[in-house]
């Protein structure tokens, strides 16, 4: 995508996409897998381990690369690809697939696996499929349905025990997981979820003042902590509440400081799977910087320097989804669908 077309979401450059998570959602090697060997008998292949999840690498990214196959056909159904997508998806989320995704949580050592990145993302592609009016897409809801609410009852066994937030720019992020599975919980009508989360959103993240986003980013993010938690606490609080949290927790942000939080990160190497990751934090700032100045009032000065800032950062990351290196190519198309998915303010 070139900058004159990087903000606009079409069916050639949806195509594009579409093809990157093409290649790894049924791409087994190489592999990363979160994965705790209790016996000789857990020494299993990665497409043993998870028949739904095993491609892109890592789970969480073929979790978050079907999720954006089934966006990306939502909204172009007669995309050039449209066959080969559903192709892939019938393949991989199979009742009998996420019956084995299911067990492998159940096993011991597993409390922690994907925690809570994956979780989120998991919960994400079964609200995608849940809201999609299509007869593939039902069917893939039903099947996908067991392993989310396995993961949904871990996100309510897991927050009472979370005593503190988890602030890091990288998977763990409490407020991106939380995020996620507030949308989630919302849609689905499980008040019990959404109650919890909104709860432990208070408790974590209301007292926030002062925010030290000068500190960002840290060498190998894809997530701002600043803004992973602001888009957060616009979901949880009302719209007055949000604006007063906003301005206590970023108070100089009307006067564009710290400077660091409001230009893209530099990436040294695309071939480097930490560096690239900032690739990623520009994605995600994007859309949080999005979703955050939506959520404020119009005549919020603050708003449309949110704006800039995000079509900057945006700009800048779309040039390099596809940069001809796996590092990136696995999961960045994700983050830019999800980000070019969020709507301008």
């Amino acid at each position: 995508m070139n900058r004159k077309t990087s903000m606009t979401l079409t069916q050639e450059n949806a195509s594009h996409f579409a093809q990157l998570a093409l290649k790894c959602v049924s791409k087994e090697l190489p592999n990363k897998p979160d994965h705790v060997i209790n016996d000789s008998a857990d020494v299993k292949s990665v497409r043993a381990m998870h028949p739904a999840f095993y491609g892109c690498f890592d789970w969480h990214s073929s979790v978050h690369g079907h999720w954006m196959l089934v966006r990306l056909l939502r909204l172009f159904p007669d995309m050039p690809d449209a066959s080969k997508i559903r192709g892939a998806l019938d393949a991989n989320l199979t009742a009998a697939n996420i019956a084995v995704e299911v067990e492998y949580l159940k096993q011991p050592n597993r409390q922690s696996f994907e925690r809570t990145y994956g979780w989120a993302w998991l919960l994400k592609l079964a609200e995608e499929l849940h809201e999609w009016k299509d007869e593939d897409g039902r069917r893939w809801s039903t099947n996908l349905q067991p392993l989310a609410e396995a993961l949904a009852k871990n996100f309510v066994s897991f927050l009472p025990k979370q005593t503190y937030p988890i602030r890091t720019g990288v998977h763990p992020n409490t407020a991106f997981g939380l995020a996620f599975a507030l949308d989630y919980a919302r849609a689905m009508g499980d008040c019990k979820l959404a109650a919890l989360v909104e709860e432990r959103s208070r408790n974590y993240f209301a007292g926030d003042a002062n925010y030290p986003a000068g500190w960002e980013p840290g060498g190998e993010d894809f997530f701002s902590p600043a803004m992973m938690e602001a888009d957060l606490m616009r979901r949880v609080l009302k719209p007055a509440a949000f604006a007063r949290w906003f301005h206590r927790f970023l108070p100089e942000l009307g006067h564009g400081r710290p400077k660091v939080l409001m230009v893209p990160a530099t990436v040294s190497d695309r071939t480097d799977p930490k560096l690239v990751h900032l690739d990623g934090l520009n994605l995600s700032r994007a859309w949080c910087m999005r979703g955050v100045a939506a959520a404020l009032p119009a005549n919020d000065p603050v708003r449309k320097l949110l704006s800039r800032a995000a079509n900057a950062h945006a700009q800048d990351a779309l040039q390099h989804v596809a940069s001809g290196d796996y590092a990136g190519e696995h999961w960045l198309a994700s983050f830019a669908i999800y980000m070019l998915a969020t709507p301008q303010p």
